[in-house]
This record gives structure tokens, sequence and C-alpha cells, in this order.
């Protein structure tokens, strides 16, 4: 009995033996097949498990309370607010990118004072759910939203977070301002030419690409009257038209390096293309007016202000072969992709 005992013991062992060296087979596998050294995938991995404790407080504009989510569960939700659910995954992984490096500067920097105008259950808070901050859908609200397309959409977007991980976007070893917007017009444009800060990873770039996207062109007709007391009533400058009709009441005096227009006369004012843009609103700053009697028609090319990653250009860069890596370097100049430490944030 105890010989059949002691060979019952043995055979279990050898199962078990067995199973343990199946197990790991593909650890080693990989490990050989990886350029990266085994101490800093596990490095790594230490470092994902503890961004998996980092938790974002976002206060829901709507319902007017906070919700605590996981870091990536957040990024996930932003992403999904901020880009359409049918881009291409590598676009995706590029805008998962950006809003985890955005959220991560912020909660390193932790300055929340600009909270405090959505009133005193904001201050909970370290972002809201509005483009102030990023725009952010909870997983109930993209079930409504995506209705039947709802797995198709939430699979893919979770791949492309899951897939960037622990990953932001730096120069010189600090989070950068990830700025991104949805349609060029051919060109993206230099930081200090629409925002008040010069960025030395924000520079004007070609994105012809956009042409191709749904967004590049848009028209607006508008009486003289309405685009005069707009732009006044916005800008706070009382324009005078000249009575005689030679008279060029509409002339472009200078343009940015991302081709949009810096500066524009407008009977006896000079404004800004974004002073245009925002009394108007207006798509872009690149636009063209051109006058039918009393009525005015302003066409422009591309959406948003232009500073950053074009959502579309990247989207349809990834369409013909470009990865994530490659859409990032070009639409931020002289950037890495690195692992950011839970450190910075805790």
């Amino acid at each position: 009995m105890e010989a059949k005992n002691r060979l019952h013991k043995g055979l279990l062992m050898a199962l078990l033996g067995l199973l343990g060296v199946i197990l790991l087979v593909p650890v080693f596998l990989v490990a050989l097949d990886s350029d990266v050294p085994p101490e800093a995938l596990a490095k790594e991995k230490a470092i994902q498990n503890e961004n998996q404790d980092i938790r974002v407080k976002v206060y829901l504009t709507e319902s007017k309370k906070v919700v605590q989510l996981p870091l990536e569960e957040y990024i996930y939700g932003v992403v999904a607010a901020e880009m359409p659910a049918d881009f291409h995954k590598e676009a995706l992984k590029a805008q998962a990118l950006a809003a985890r490096t955005y959220i991560v500067d912020r909660l390193e920097r932790k300055d929340y004072s600009d909270l405090s105008k959505w009133g005193k259950e904001a201050k909970k808070a370290h972002v809201t759910d509005t483009v102030n901050h990023q725009a952010f859908k909870t997983d109930d609200m993209l079930k409504k939203e995506w209705k039947a397309r709802y797995e198709t959409f939430r699979n893919s977007i979770r791949e492309a977070v899951k897939e960037t991980e622990g990953q932001i976007i730096t120069y010189r070893g600090k989070p950068i301002y990830a700025a991104f917007f949805s349609t060029s017009n051919g060109y993206t444009e230099n930081s200090e030419e629409y925002f008040k800060h010069k960025y030395p990873y924000l520079r004007s770039v070609s994105s012809p690409w956009d042409r191709m996207s749904p967004k590049y062109i848009h028209r607006h007709t508008l009486s003289w009257d309405e685009f005069v007391s707009r732009l006044e009533k916005k800008t706070g400058q009382a324009v005078s038209l000249p009575a005689s009709t030679g008279t060029r009441l509409i002339r472009v005096t200078g343009r940015t390096e991302g081709k949009r227009i810096a500066k524009i006369r407008i009977g006896d004012q000079t404004f800004t293309g974004r002073e245009i843009r925002e009394a108007l609103g207006l798509a872009s700053t690149d636009f063209d007016v051109e006058v039918r009697g009393d009525q005015l028609q302003i066409t422009t090319r591309g959406y948003g202000h232009g500073v950053g990653m074009s959502q579309w250009g990247a989207n349809l860069m990834a369409k013909q072969g470009k990865k994530v890596d490659e859409i990032i370097r070009h639409y931020y100049q002289g950037v890495k992709i690195e692992p950011f430490s839970p450190d910075q944030v805790k």
C-alpha cells in the first residue's frame, strides 16, 4: 500500500513539474524574442501595476457629481469622447497617449484652482468632463450613444488604451502640452500664433492628409450688419465702414507659418484671425471672405485651433500604414514616448 502511495505521489509531482515547464516556456520565449532585457520588462510590469492604483476624480457637469476612476479607465472615457470611435487603432493609440500625457501632467502639477468656477462640488475633483480640460464620457453614456455598435467600439478603444498603458509623450523628460484638434488646413500652427506660449515641440508641420477630412471645408453666410455687430460685441472695438464702394472693406494683412490669418483689416480696425474666428464661431482661422452686396460668404479650411496633432490627419496617416510613434513624432517635434513613474502623480 505504501509503495502504491509513493507511486501516486511521484506521478503527481512529475505532472506538476511538467505543468510548470509548460507555463514557463512562453515566458522564456517572449524574453528571448524581445530586445528588452528581462529586468526592464519586470520593471515596466511593476510600474503598470502601480498605475492601476492611480485614481482620477472627474466632475460630471451634467449630473453635478464627482466620480473617481482608475487612470486607464479615465483614459478610455476621454478617447471615446474626444475621437471618433471608428478611427484606425493607431490613431486611437495616439489619442490615448495625448490624453494620458495631459492628465499625468495635471496630476503632477497639482494645480486644480480652475475648478472653482464649476462650484463647490467640483473643487473635490482633478478635472471636469468638458473641453476646458478633456472631454470625457462614462461607459453608461457610451452605451446609449453607440447602441448596437457598443461592443465593437468599446473593444477597439480598450485595445488602443491597453497597448499604450503607462506611456506618455515627453520633451526633455517632462510631459508635453499635448494639444490636438480635429482637422488642419493642410498645415498645423506654431503654438504662439494661437496660444500665449511658445512650445518648442508645437511647431508648424505639413498635414496634407486633412484635405480628405469631411470637416475640411465649411461655408457661412452673414449680413454686413450681423458681421459687424458680432465682431464689435466680442472685441469691444467699434468698426467704421467707409461709404465708398471702391474701397476694400476687408483686407488680410498678415498670415501665420501655418497659412492661417494672423491679421486682417476690416473697415478702420485690425483684428487677429483668432478674434474673427471666435466672434463669428468659425471653424478655423484660415478663411476667405467674399462680399456679395449686403451679404458676406465666409469659407473656412480646417476645423479647430490647428495646434498640435490633427485627429483626422492621424487617422488618415494610420490608414496609409503609419504607426502611432510616427504619428506622434510628426505632430510633436523632438518628443519621446516613454513610461511615466507613478511617483510623479502620487
